[in-house]
């Protein structure tokens, strides 16, 4: 990256976003691109193995380490917050679980203001970018770059938790993705031939062989340049030296939920009392900057199993030796998949009309930093509602580009989200005592058997429940006329020109599940708004609603 260099766009982070645009922007040969990422590689067993996901998690080398501020709910705890500081982005270190989203959270995104971004709108971009062989065509993408494939569900325990569902009275679903995401059924993997399918392998190294495309890594931007109301350029820093890069045409940040309002603020659009009492001029007063934090909670709700089926068996060092032997000679094994296989969607009551509570079942008892509590088998699964009231907010604590910011989610600020807690561990404690599981269960482990009023229940996700990596929300898409709105359905900063924001940040509304998919499609979907091109024509894509889900919880 020479010096006083030029580019036409700068993409700001090589995490799933900026692959995406990275690859779509750079197939005009005519345009140059600048893609900056703060980390490196992502070469090595520990990201590309799926069953080592534990381990970039909590990595320096790919990790940012943030953690929020004291919760107040949740007894002063700091929760952790993952973000991915390597080519890849949050991609290169999440659980490779792939969701769409239910078809109603994206029309409540044009409820917030964010026209052009419903359901049939997305669809098409959605099939864009999957490879999902074997799914329906009218639904599903058969040949984009991001491989989706299922686990082999060897394991009987997955099964299990399939068929206590449906003995529960949950509906099956084989496709969670496609028409009905409420049920019990397999869940999509983003692995392939044995290792993880990060939006780096899917889009950006094929898009490298061009070479008007430009990768710096080891690069961070300290803030937007500007000439006027007109983004052109960005600052930033590759080891001690500092350097201003130019763009002639955009600058795009694809920064993460976090980074993305760090950089807007320090570069002065933000509140403008807050940036003028950390003595930051203030170019756009946009209030909403790193406001409407959101997130996804969940609780791990574990079960002793009778069988020696479980992976608990596995976490020995000779063990884990065995497995990543064979995973490096072969990509096949315990090591070659995330072993989260089994899904379940479900709505918590009467009058939800979609589902609002997430299940990931895996057959150990284990937590994500590997460790367990556990002396011999177990099994658990991860499940938190979907949809929190609760805000949180993204602040600067200085001027000092180097200083983490201040992330506050307010985790259960509000009741709801602690009856919603209380449902969602009564109704899976009921699945465990369906006869599907009468062979397996052996007992409840946490938050165990005495734990069954309220106040119990509280007190255990109060001390227990987890962050289940899901921030979005910080630079809200909407209407410019707004003033929480931070970027406009064609994702423009609203009130400065040739800036975007391109990642989860602009998600108005949480959607249902994992987030790397919806971020994806909303990078392909922009890269189109970017390029001056006509959006993909709508198709529809309703969803399954249970008919009587206005008077039956299943």
């Amino acid at each position: 990256m020479p010096d006083n260099q030029t580019y036409d766009y700068i993409i700001v982070g090589a995490g799933s976003a900026g692959c995406v645009l990275a690859n779509r922007l750079s197939e005009d040969a005519g345009s140059t691109v600048l893609l900056i990422e703060f980390g490196g590689t992502d070469a090595g067993p520990f990201i590309n193995m799926p069953a080592a996901l534990s381990y970039p998690l909590s990595m320096r080398q790919y990790d940012w380490g943030y953690a929020s501020e004291p919760e107040p709910h949740l007894g002063g705890r700091r929760i952790s917050c993952p973000r991915g500081k390597v080519i890849g982005g949050s991609s290169s270190i999440n659980g490779m679980v792939y969701v769409r989203g239910h078809p109603q959270d994206f029309n409540s995104w044009v409820e917030h203001g964010a026209q052009g971004w419903g359901a049939s709108d997305v669809l098409p971009y959605f099939k864009r970018l999957e490879s999902a062989c074997g799914r329906d065509p009218a639904y599903r993408g058969q040949e984009g770059p991001l491989h989706v494939i299922h686990g082999e569900l060897r394991n009987p325990l997955y099964q299990a938790f399939i068929k206590a569902g449906q003995q529960a009275g949950y509906p099956n679903t084989e496709d969670y993705n496609a028409v009905q995401q409420e049920g019990f059924g397999p869940m999509e993997q983003t692995i392939w031939q044995g290792r993880r399918w990060s939006a780096a392998s899917a889009y950006l190294k094929p898009a490298l062989k061009r070479t008007n495309l430009t990768l710096a890594t080891r690069t961070i931007v300290h803030k937007i340049d500007f000439t006027g109301n007109r983004a052109t350029g960005v600052l930033v820093q590759t080891g001690n030296k500092t350097r201003h890069i130019q763009a002639s045409k955009e600058v795009i940040l694809a920064a993460s939920s976090i980074n993305s309002p760090k950089i807007l603020l320090l570069s002065g659009i933000g509140d403008g009392d807050e940036l003028k009492s950390l003595g930051i001029p203030v170019n756009v007063h946009r209030p909403g900057v790193g406001k409407n934090l959101q997130d996804h909670l969940e609780i791990y709700l574990q079960v002793a199993c009778k069988e020696p089926i479980t992976l608990n068996r596995h976490i020995g060092l000779l063990s884990k030796g065995l497995i990543g032997l064979q995973w490096l000679l072969f990509n096949n094994g315990i090591g070659a998949s995330n072993h989260f296989e089994a899904a379940g969607f479900i709505r918590s009551e009467a009058g939800v009309p979609y589902p609002d509570i997430q299940y990931h079942f895996l057959p150990a008892a284990i937590r994500y930093d590997g460790t367990s509590a556990v002396k011999g088998d177990g099994f658990q699964v991860h499940v938190g509602p979907m949809r929190s009231p609760s805000r949180g907010s993204v602040t600067l604590k200085s001027a000092n580009p180097d200083e983490a910011p201040a992330i506050r989610f307010n985790y259960m600020s509000h009741e709801k989200d602690w009856h919603d807690f209380r449902t969602a561990i009564r109704l899976t404690r009921e699945l465990f005592l369906q006869p599907a599981f009468e062979p397996f269960a052996d007992g409840e482990i946490t938050p165990g058997p005495k734990a069954q009023s309220d106040q119990d229940l509280d007190a255990f996700v109060r001390d227990e429940v987890e962050s289940a990596y899901h921030p979005c929300g910080t630079c809200k898409m909407g209407d410019p006329n707004d003033e929480m709105t931070v970027v406009d359905p064609t994702c423009k900063v609203v009130g400065i020109e040739g800036l975007r924001v391109v990642d989860s940040s602009v998600f108005p509304q949480i959607t249902n599940g994992n987030l790397n998919a919806p971020t994806l499609m909303l990078a392909e979907k922009a890269s189109d708004h970017i390029l001056g091109r006509s959006p993909l024509s709508p198709e529809p894509w309703d969803g399954w609603i249970h008919p009587n889900w206005q008077t039956q919880q299943r």
